[in-house]
């Protein structure tokens, strides 16, 4: 199980209104790879790929996993002063490498306390609700 490999593709980047959040994709993309390396050291994310037709074309492995992640929601505000908390949505959908069937997915939401101090982004609620997401699949 520690060598089962894990592909996982990069979703575009988030958008909230007329803003889109450049690095967002791969910061999702990063929070996946460190949650499934709790449990796998063949994790590997391809920066050339969205999709699952990608990864299966371009990166096919016999045996594992394909991970496609899209973002739904991004949205980075100034919290501390605003009193608007930074939100996220993620859907997590987990393919068989064998079968290309779907055999996991979720919806992944996060959103930031009122009372920070500042410096405090999305993808710094990513770590937490997929990392026990990916538990779970264990």
């Amino acid at each position: 199980m520690k060598d089962t490999p894990v592909s996982i593709s990069v979703p575009a980047n988030g958008m909230y209104g007329n803003q889109t959040y450049t690095g967002s994709g791969k910061a999702t993309a990063m929070a996946i790879r460190e949650a499934f390396s709790h449990y796998t050291d063949n994790v590997n994310i391809f920066y050339d790929c969205g999709d699952l037709s990608c990864l299966n074309t371009n990166h096919k492995i016999d045996h594992g996993y394909y991970v496609v992640p899209q973002i739904l929601h991004w949205e980075d505000r100034a919290t501390e002063w605003s009193g608007l908390p930074d939100r996220i949505t993620i859907k997590i959908v987990i393919y068989s490498a064998e079968s290309n069937r779907r055999v996991a997915a979720a919806m992944i939401s996060g959103k930031s306390k009122w009372a920070t101090f500042g410096g405090d982004h999305p993808q710094d609620l990513l770590a937490e609700p997929v990392n026990s997401y990916v538990a779970g699949l264990y």
